[in-house]
């Protein structure tokens, strides 16, 4: 299941990251991008059909090809020429499924105030982690 809401049982938001469909010609990370989605609607168009939608943060892929040393993926957060997220609207049926990532940490101990609701907003880099599940390992090896 995918989450996108402003707070989970009364806690955090949950804003799940997931694999966005990109190029069916093309295999593995090769034909996806990595987005975090931030809202879910519907709006229904001339011919009365409901159009049910994602708004996403799209993460761009630091590298083309997976590091050498994990064999992960590697993706940092999207941004436009004003330093404002890179969002877009994207139909439902391009999501494939949820995506896991890891903070590329470096050498600096991890301060005690990080932990899994702010990782995303305080660290720059990811590795997709392709260990998440068998899906991942699937799409992201």
């Amino acid at each position: 299941m995918i989450h996108a809401i402003p707070t989970w049982h009364h806690g955090p938001a949950q804003y799940n990251m997931i694999f966005v469909s990109m190029d069916n010609t093309a295999d593995g990370m090769l034909s996806m991008e990595v987005a975090q989605v931030l809202c879910f609607f519907s709006f229904v168009y001339t011919n009365s059909y409901s159009y049910p939608c994602a708004l996403i943060h799209w993460f761009e892929h630091i590298a083309d090809e997976p590091d050498g040393l994990t064999g992960m993926w590697m993706v940092k957060p999207s941004f436009v020429d004003d330093g404002a997220k890179n969002l877009s609207v994207i139909h439902v049926d391009s999501i494939v499924c949820n995506a896991h990532l890891l903070p590329i940490f470096g050498w600096e101990r991890v301060p005690p105030y990080i932990n899994l609701h702010n990782s995303l907003d305080i660290y720059h880099s990811f590795y997709v982690n392709h260990f998440a599940d068998h899906h991942a390992f699937e799409l992201a090896s």
